[in-house]
């Protein structure tokens, strides 16, 4: 335990120098909150992976998001018959289609209005913690909610006037989350207590990475948001459908992503064997492997690490813990677990079309903003994940 915490502060060294070496404003860092929030991070995972409280809780959020998925598969069952018993389509069906029902669950909290309440009274007491503003706090919590693609609806009338630097941070929020329509496929690959972990982890991290990375001085008019613009003016039955198609389309596109990064990997693995004798994820893993070290990864476990890792960020997270589900035998429980933190995040290259062409049918001069800074908000949102791996670390054995 105490070599991991040497360790955690030599990592949290390197991230600080990681960001401020792009920090043109160092002087203006809130060192104060930035320190609030690591304490509070460990805390938190202490809590969440080894107290009776946060092993409780997350026996209780895994046992709702299961009975979700057995809801789920009600439907799912109706459409496709036999198939899951006969293991057919297997990821698919089990994995990708409860998005569907999710989404609706999503869709009706929406119009009843609990969602925006949740939002204000989480964001707002986030923004008091972290000392970032509620556009960022609040991004938080209804990136978690809706999804980055859907999340930016709620800002549509205040796009045009939030300055491109805070525009920058609320993009770096939307990729360091994910969305709670998918938590439930996640939860069918990796365990449960590190899928909720990394989810709260990733918020506080996210908030060092842009006291670190961006400061600035708060404009109670940039602040000022109307957050019931989630509510849609619209009867419940065409919501309804709106979600079903949305939840739809989710799990479609992830499915075309999965069917289109992993041959392609197949492809380069093969010409990589070829020409130089290893294959590409194996090259991906030595390139890669000074950032597993870096998180506290065990020495025995860094090639696979770094592989695992660098396959998220140059295709998705689905097809990186796919991978990490297929080298768990040989890979030790303290390396599993920090992976799986690190993994559970949308922080990768294809984020990046997502996000700034959401907001670029919104308000086009924002998207553009948006993709300017397209190879930074990667970087960025990587390092949360590393931030949330490297504290979970601390705990996990």
């Amino acid at each position: 335990m105490f070599f991991n915490f040497l360790h955690f502060l030599l990592t949290i060294f390197i991230i600080i120098f990681l960001t401020t070496v792009l920090n043109k404003k160092r002087r203006e860092i809130k060192v104060r909150f930035v320190l609030q929030l690591l304490l509070i991070e460990i805390l938190l995972a202490y809590i969440l992976l080894y107290s009776s409280v946060g092993l409780t809780l997350i026996s209780l959020l895994s046992n709702i998001f299961n009975k979700l998925l057995t809801f789920a598969f009600s439907g799912t069952e109706f459409v496709f018959g036999g198939m899951y018993k006969y293991k057919l389509a297997f990821f698919f069906i089990t994995a990708l289609c409860p998005i569907i029902f999710v989404s609706v669950l999503i869709g009706i909290l929406q119009y009843v209005r609990i969602l925006p309440i949740i939002i204000i009274i989480i964001g707002t007491i986030l923004s008091k913690i972290s000392g970032v503003g509620k556009l960022e706090s609040f991004n938080a919590i209804s990136s978690l909610m809706l999804g980055q693609s859907e999340n930016f609806i709620a800002y549509k009338n205040i796009l045009y006037k939030i300055p491109e630097n805070r525009m920058h941070n609320m993009a770096i929020t939307a990729m360091s989350t994910v969305s709670m329509s998918i938590i439930g496929s996640y939860i069918r690959i990796l365990s449960p207590k590190y899928v909720i972990t990394a989810i709260i982890l990733n918020i506080f991290s996210t908030f060092i990475i842009l006291l670190l990375l961006n400061p600035y001085n708060i404009n109670n008019n940039d602040d000022d948001i109307d957050i019931n613009n989630l509510h849609e003016n619209k009867g419940f039955f065409e919501m309804l459908s709106d979600y079903i198609i949305t939840g739809f389309k989710v799990a479609v596109i992830i499915a075309a992503m999965l069917i289109g990064f992993i041959s392609l990997i197949s492809m380069i693995n093969y010409l990589c064997n070829l020409v130089i004798g290893i294959n590409f994820q194996e090259l991906l893993g030595y390139i890669f492997s000074p950032f597993a070290w870096i998180i506290g990864i065990p020495e025995k476990d860094i090639l696979n690490a770094g592989s695992i890792m660098a396959t998220k960020l140059v295709s998705n997270e689905f097809v990186a813990m796919m991978d990490l589900k297929k080298m768990s035998n040989n890979l030790s429980s303290r390396s599993i677990g920090m992976l799986s933190v690190f993994l559970v995040s949308f922080a990768n290259f294809s984020s990046i079309g997502v996000i700034s062409g959401s907001i670029k049918s919104l308000d086009k001069n924002q998207g553009d903003v948006i993709a300017k800074y397209g190879f930074n908000l990667v970087y960025s949102s990587t390092l949360v994940s590393v931030l949330s791996s490297a504290i979970s670390g601390i705990v996990i054995k």
